[in-house]
């Protein structure tokens, strides 16, 4: 690859920070310093953490941003638990960014996986 923007779990956690930034949308507007900014922030830490990883000089480098990516993403997860629970927006409008995360989960952790045997396999 030439670069993280041809990552299947770069695209899909950009799709994640999209589906955040709408569901957020309609928080009410004294949550916008708490909720919705953490939620927004840690939705864009995903990809984020995803492309400056790839972009590190070794491994062990990229293997801790991803790392950070999927705990950004339980956040995201907990964060939209949160909001359901407060009743600022109901299970089924969260149902696509749940399963974004869930997409999104499942290829960081084949990706962390993959590094890391590669990793491994290095070693002396």
């Amino acid at each position: 690859m030439k670069t993280y923007r041809e990552l299947e779990v770069w695209k899909s956690s950009m799709d994640l920070v999209e589906q955040v930034y709408a569901v957020t949308q309609n928080f009410p507007d004294k949550e916008r310093f708490g909720l919705t900014s953490q939620l927004q922030r840690a939705g864009v830490s995903v990809s984020a953490n995803i492309a400056e990883g790839y972009g590190r000089a070794h491994k062990n480098e990229y293997l801790h941003h991803l790392s950070m990516a999927y705990g950004s993403l339980m956040e995201v997860e907990t964060h939209l638990m949160i909001a359901v629970r407060l009743k600022y927006v109901d299970r089924d409008s969260v149902r696509e960014v749940w399963k974004l995360c869930q997409q999104s989960g499942k290829m960081l952790n084949k990706l962390r996986s993959s590094l890391k045997a590669l990793t491994d396999n290095q070693k002396p």
